[in-house]
């Protein structure tokens, strides 16, 4: 499967996570190791958040007929499923080994991140990333952080947002911003599980399809050694 996509202007859910695990201070992006896992969470759960995939049974994804995504990289991942019924975990590991460049290079279209070209010791290049001063991922993690911390009632896609960010493992490296205390691992794991509250206006088969893929993220990066 491919994932060559051209840019689209609205930003999806896998973009906005990567954006956030992007970390301006240090240039680096959180979760390397795993990182392929979670934004192939990200997708199949923006597909399911717009009613495009749905659960075929307890433990395989289908496609909901008429209903392909506009953008490129998630029609990539609908078109997959469309071919038969998958487990969750079988997409993960199809769809997200070549999901990270596609996705940043987004990121730099929109200028939300942008690539410095440097040379070392005046011989060797090196590729540095920083922020590109859009005010996006600012705008994001405060919202994440009002759910978590503050206890604000999220939408669906910030419900979902906070569930893949929990999900991959890194909040601790987010504890300027968000503290890493008991009460913010509580709503992390309520967001993992579905449990959104009120305001995150979802049908009930959305957030347990979500929370299915959610989990199975954290299963999979649950085995793999984190960066």
């Amino acid at each position: 499967m491919t994932t060559e996509t051209k840019q689209t202007g609205t930003p999806t859910l896998v973009d906005d996570l990567l954006l956030l695990l992007f970390q301006p201070r240090s240039g680096s992006i959180a979760g390397e190791n795993t990182l392929f896992y979670v934004l192939a969470g990200a997708v199949l759960a923006d597909l399911a958040l717009d009613g495009q995939v749905a659960m075929a049974d307890r433990r395989k994804v289908r496609v909901v007929e008429g209903r392909a995504p506009s953008d490129d990289l998630l029609r990539s991942a609908w078109d997959y499923l469309s071919e038969k019924p998958r487990g969750v975990q079988t997409v993960l590991a199809a769809i997200g080994p070549e999901l990270r460049k596609p996705v940043l290079e987004r990121l730099i279209e929109r200028g939300d991140i942008t690539r410095e070209e440097r040379k070392m010791l005046g011989l060797f290049r090196t590729t540095a990333l920083r922020d590109g001063g859009s005010g996006r991922r600012a705008r994001l993690l405060e919202q994440v952080r009002q759910v978590l911390v503050a206890g604000a009632e999220p939408s669906a896609r910030v419900a979902a947002l906070a569930a893949l960010l929990s999900s991959s493992g890194t909040l601790p490296e987010f504890d300027r911003d968000i503290p890493w205390t008991s009460r913010v691992v509580t709503r992390a794991k309520e967001l993992e599980q579905g449990n959104w509250g009120a305001g995150a206006a979802a049908e009930a088969v959305t957030r347990t399809m979500t929370a299915t893929v959610v989990n199975s993220v954290v299963a999979a990066t649950s085995v793999t050694p984190r960066s």
